[in-house]
């Protein structure tokens, strides 16, 4: 079974940084796609940054030049650099992964539980 978790979410100042990771376990033969989503209280949830293997990440306009994705290919795992964080950045983040569990196999999606991140003062 694969299973994503996501973890190094908390509290911070606006203007701060963090950096979440998201790390994925289980029957992996290759990860595809991952991705970063949000959702803050009553709002649906927002792409935060889409994160190819093997070209450049995309990101939403509200966090393009402030966030960073990468990945680590070999270890399944990724993470999200967080800086100058707004009180609008506030939300439980995703982790999401389009992964194939064996060769030759179609590829399945994949969430995690989502850590909160809190920027306030």
């Amino acid at each position: 079974q694969v299973q994503l978790a996501e973890s190094g979410g908390g509290s911070v100042q606006p203007g701060g940084s963090l950096t979440i990771s998201c790390a994925a376990s289980g029957s992996i033969s290759a990860m595809d796609v991952m991705a970063w989503y949000r959702q803050a209280p009553g709002k649906e949830r927002e792409l935060v940054a889409h994160v190819p293997s093997r070209m450049d990440p995309f990101y939403a306009a509200s966090v393009k030049g402030r966030f960073f994705a990468a990945r680590d290919i070999a270890k399944n795992t990724g993470s999200l650099q967080m800086n100058n964080l707004e009180p609008e950045d506030t939300g439980v983040y995703f982790c999401n992964a389009l992964v194939v569990v064996s060769d030759g196999a179609v590829p399945h999606n994949y969430w995690g539980q989502g850590t909160q991140v809190t920027v306030s003062s």
